[in-house]
């Protein structure tokens, strides 16, 4: 009698391999339900999602897409079609954009933080974390930066608010790891936050022990996360009391630890890996043990994407889901039944069109020279945890996208807004990851030379800025990378995208309508 083989359970690779090494072995008289169950194997790993949800239905107002739904094609790059951006039943209020926005950004209340990214965050005149007055939609104003070394060095995808207790935190990662420091702030008047650990974390010579890539919250506000990337390093920092944060627990969890999602309960990390994600038991930090233990209990991997960048807990009647986003590759948002928390299903996928196998073409022809990032998803996140009726998401340079899932087996898109590109501006952009191509752009070497004229002021902006082709030297933006979450606000979103700063975007035509008893998931 022959095993059942179990596609989540095992390692993938080694699964694949099992899988046909066994198909190859098979007698002839191998029952059928075994060869039924090695095909679903080795197809279910391989499924790669060949279709992409149905395009929306641009109503009046709109300026849409030219091209493949997501793409920003290249002759609209060239010809500067695309510094008129795109938009389909959404539009842009109010926007900020200073020197640009960091990796992630977020808000609270009336309020909005713009992420910073080092090292130009340090150059411009709003050095570390902008915080923004949004009261008038329309005229988002600046008050205050936030210049605690935390801020100063860059938060990278750290920077997240939890709402019950009205605290903001951030840690500070110069280039892709951070080490030691982390700063709280009580955001209860959140145009002006208040700092709450003068000492250990936000101060130059009381750092934490701690690696920090990215962060978030446990759902009351007691615990912040943070995940250091590689090796898989992640700590639990306790905060019910601000002013003294300090670590209950750390370990490494596989090789890589990047974004998560926690269970509405705090028992559960889904901790993103390679390419899935790992899910681990935090019961015992949440209960606050003695010696707490954190361990594996179920995990899932696939094969078209990887970087797997978080997840976004929701439920369906009761039952409990994930929309997982890819960060690399074209793997898109997968949603996955976790209802058997030791063997999570993927359940069905997200994709644009640009994102699919059969157009990779085009989607390169397009992306040449826009260097680590195309059109890969970012970060999404549901108008409500429960039953939830639309999830906005981040499509780096698709824009942000908004997607109908009351049905969560029939998603299609309804709106987008990929704002404008603001090619050749990139010397004003020095907070933006996209425009600062000296640190994840073009080879940090290939900038030198125009850095260096710019220094000795002796560049001529017009011999390098010119064109996409010509702006290489600084990186083409030719399009934007909106990376961070976008969060409710009824009809509207806050989003932040690295060239265009935050913006407020309002949806039209009738294609969204607010649940009565939608709940705010912002900074969750």
């Amino acid at each position: 009698m022959h095993p059942k083989l179990t596609l989540r359970r095992t390692r993938p690779l080694a699964l694949l391999a099992t899988a046909v090494v066994t198909a190859i072995m098979l007698p002839s008289s191998a029952s059928a339900d075994l060869q039924s169950d090695i095909a679903t194997a080795v197809q279910e790993f391989l499924d790669i999602g060949r279709a992409s949800v149905p395009r929306a239905d641009c109503g009046p107002g709109s300026m849409p897409e030219t091209g493949l739904q997501g793409d920003v094609p290249a002759a609209d790059r060239d010809s500067r079609r695309s510094t008129q951006g795109y938009a389909c039943n959404m539009s842009m209020v109010g926007n900020y954009a200073g020197r640009g926005a960091g990796i992630t950004s977020t808000s609270f209340d009336h309020c909005a933080y713009m992420g910073s990214f080092f090292p130009g965050d340090l150059i411009s005149a709003g050095r570390g974390v902008q915080v923004l007055d949004v009261s008038d939609p329309a005229h988002p104003r600046p008050t205050v930066t936030l210049t605690e070394p935390a801020m100063l060095a860059g938060t990278w995808e750290s920077l997240k608010v939890n709402v019950e207790r009205k605290l903001l935190v951030g840690t500070g990662v110069p280039i892709g790891e951070g080490v030691g420091y982390l700063s709280v702030y009580d955001i209860s008047d959140c145009a002006y936050p208040k700092l709450l650990n003068p000492g250990f974390g936000s101060n130059l010579a009381m750092p934490l022990p701690i690696t920090t890539h990215e962060g978030g919250w446990s759902p009351d506000g007691r615990t912040y996360w943070a995940s250091g990337i590689a090796p898989g390093f992640v700590s639990a920092v306790d905060l019910t009391d601000p002013a003294n944060p300090h670590v209950i627990w750390q370990g490494l969890t596989g090789i890589e630890a990047h974004g998560f999602g926690i269970s509405p309960d705090g028992n559960r990390m889904y901790l993103s890996a390679l390419g899935g994600f790992t899910v681990l038991d935090i019961s015992s930090v949440q209960r606050r043990d003695p010696n707490p233990q954190v361990t594996h209990i179920g995990r899932t991997f696939w094969t078209d994407g990887w970087a797997t960048q978080h997840s976004v807990p929701v439920t369906y009647g009761g039952k409990p889901y994930l929309y997982t986003v890819d960060e690399g590759g074209s793997g898109g948002v997968k949603l996955i039944d976790i209802s058997d928390d030791t063997t999570p299903k993927v359940a069905g996928k997200i994709k644009l069109e640009i994102n699919l196998l059969q157009h990779i073409d085009s989607n390169i022809g397009s992306s040449m020279g826009g260097s680590a990032f195309a059109y890969e998803s970012h970060y999404c996140a549901a108008d409500r945890p429960d039953d939830p009726t639309a999830l906005a998401c981040g499509w780096i340079s698709s824009g942000i996208r908004v997607f109908d899932i009351r049905d969560p087996h029939s998603i299609r898109e309804i709106a987008y807004f990929n704002p404008p590109a603001r090619t050749g501006q990139n010397l004003s952009l020095w907070n933006s990851p996209h425009a600062l191509a000296s640190i994840i752009g073009v080879p940090f070497m290939s900038a030198l030379p125009a850095a260096r004229a710019v220094l000795e002021g002796q560049f001529d902006p017009s011999d390098a800025l010119t064109s996409r082709t010509g702006n290489l030297a600084f990186g083409d933006v030719s399009t934007d990378w909106c990376f961070s979450p976008p969060e409710w606000r009824g009809d509207q979103l806050y989003v932040a995208c690295s060239d265009n700063g935050f913006m407020v975007l309002q949806l039209e035509n009738d294609v969204y309508t607010a649940p009565a008893d939608q709940r705010s998931t912002v900074g969750s």
